[in-house]
């Protein structure tokens, strides 16, 4: 997947830590070597000396997040930028110096100036190692809808620097918060429940096993009539005689009642990439699926279904010479009783030993259709280190009016907050030469950071592409034919 590489400057390509940080990496090395198998007791203090050296860390991290983002601010106010626009971007070089997210740096950052600034008893707790992170944010979050003067005032109240919380749990500390924040606060207590209503919304993450979660965060009155109403349902049907269970009840429902099919699959497009061996002879490199991830080649064949291409994939075999890639077409098979389900198949070629996409440039301005979904393919989520966000605009790396070409080699999948950062002044993305696509994104501070686009499916385990030449060839000709056939199939963008 991605790799990202950290530079301490223009030039280099390896960051090089400070003498006080490599004392301390150094420090923390050497644990193991000292621990004794012997002596379980200094084991679980050692376990403990490093919770709280976590801690303290996490503290001085904080407080750096602060400093710089003055830092930035500051630089931004010289270089006259509005007083709106200041502080566009500290978040987003946090998240890359901590290989996290632009979410999540955006998360951090929040922590940090609340720690620094309004609830110093709480950072004190952080640097002693009575609170972690995690806690830490905890309180945060709980006091979060009150001013600046009412949180110092709670956080004095709870002292979570002289132990209070020793031994309690989340949720123990989290009703202490709460209490506290409405005791002093009611009406903004009340104003964060009204708040809550306006973050409803659905998402969407994979799940082992080819099964995903769909998370709906509803206001408690609506979500509990839809969890009331599913359950009556299932509850009906098996007392007619279903056999399946109240759980796989209610979730089929849902699907049926959203979609409007049993199954579930309308006319969206659901971008499933497997290679022609997968497809075709039956091969056991896995597939990928738009928006979840890899999955299993067997259960991307039978997600498929298409009528017609059993036959093919128990007689075909190779590759055409010089490239690899899949076949292209419509066919008809089953979504469910009395429906069809109509498959297309697009062909995709990478180039033979590397597994590059291959395809052609663009004199226009804006992607076409083709090349957004062949760049969707090729990079699989937000091309920004760490940001695994799905794909949500395709822009130029070296942007248009510098002479960008409108070409998939000069083009990247970003999600929309990193396609926004990377025009901020001060960033500058450019690729780099090499038989993998390969974006390096230097920030403000003259840190870069390298992105790498997945390995193309095939590519990366299993027969290598240039092994396909050496298939007998009674095998190609079986192949060359099945393309043949499917070259004469419609096509789509």
């Amino acid at each position: 997947m991605k790799a990202a590489a950290l530079s301490a400057g223009a030039q280099e390509d390896v960051y090089t830590p400070s003498a006080s940080a490599r004392d301390l990496i150094a420090a923390v090395a050497s644990f193991p070597s000292k621990a004794c198998s012997d002596h379980s007791a200094e084991l679980i203090d050692q376990l403990r000396d490093l919770e709280d050296l976590k801690s303290a860390v996490a503290a001085a991290q904080a407080r750096i997040a602060v400093v710089f983002d003055l830092a930035e601010r500051r630089a931004q106010a010289e270089a006259g930028v509005p007083a709106a626009d200041r502080g566009q971007g500290v978040a987003a070089q946090i998240a890359l110096a901590r290989r996290e997210s632009p979410s999540r740096g955006n998360r951090l950052l929040g922590l940090a100036r609340a720690l620094v600034t309004e609830m110093p008893h709480t950072l004190a707790a952080l640097d002693s190692g009575r609170l972690n992170e995690w806690r830490a944010t905890l309180l945060v979050r709980e006091t979060a809808c009150l001013s600046a003067a009412d949180r110092c005032a709670v956080d004095e109240e709870l002292s979570p620097h002289t132990g209070t919380f020793d031994g309690a749990g989340d949720r123990a500390l989290i009703a202490a918060a709460r209490t506290a924040a409405y005791r002093r606060d009611p009406r903004s207590a009340t104003q964060r429940v009204s708040h809550a209503a306006a973050e409803r919304h659905v998402s969407l993450r994979p799940a082992p096993d080819t099964m995903t979660y769909l998370t709906a965060l509803l206001p408690v009155a609506q979500g509990v009539g839809m969890y009331a109403a599913l359950t009556r349902h299932a509850d009906s049907l098996r007392s007619a005689g279903d056999t399946r269970s109240r759980g796989q009840l209610m979730a089929d429902t849902l699907v049926e009642r959203t979609t409007g099919t049993p199954r579930g699959i309308t006319g969206v497009e659901l971008q499933l990439v497997m290679t022609d061996r997968t497809l075709l002879r039956g091969g056991n490199e896995p597939a990928h699926l738009n928006g979840y991830g890899i999955v299993p080649a067997a259960w991307a064949r039978t997600t498929m279904n298409p009528a017609g291409m059993a036959n093919s994939a128990t007689r075909t075999t190779g590759s055409r010479p010089g490239i690899t890639g899949g076949t292209a077409g419509g066919v008809v098979g089953s979504a469910g009783p009395g429906q069809e389900l109509r498959v297309w198949v697009r062909r995709l070629y990478t180039a033979p030993g590397t597994g590059d996409l291959l395809a052609v440039d663009s004199s226009a301005r804006l992607f076409n259709e083709g090349q957004r979904r062949f760049i969707e393919v090729r990079d699989r989520s937000c091309r920004t280190p760490y940001c695994d966000a799905p794909i949500r605009q395709v822009d130029h790396v070296l942007p248009w009016q510098d002479a960008g070409p409108t070409s998939l080699w000069n083009g990247a999948g970003l999600c929309e907050a990193c396609n926004h950062t990377k025009e901020i002044n001060g960033w500058k993305a450019t690729t780099r030469t090499g038989p993998t696509h390969t974006i390096d994104l230097r920030t403000p501070t003259g840190h870069t950071y390298r992105s790498a686009a997945p390995p193309a499916l095939g590519t990366g385990s299993g027969e290598p592409a240039h092994a396909q030449s050496r298939l007998p060839r009674r095998e190609k000709r079986h192949h060359i034919r099945a393309l043949k056939r499917a070259h004469r199939q419609p096509l789509t963008a």
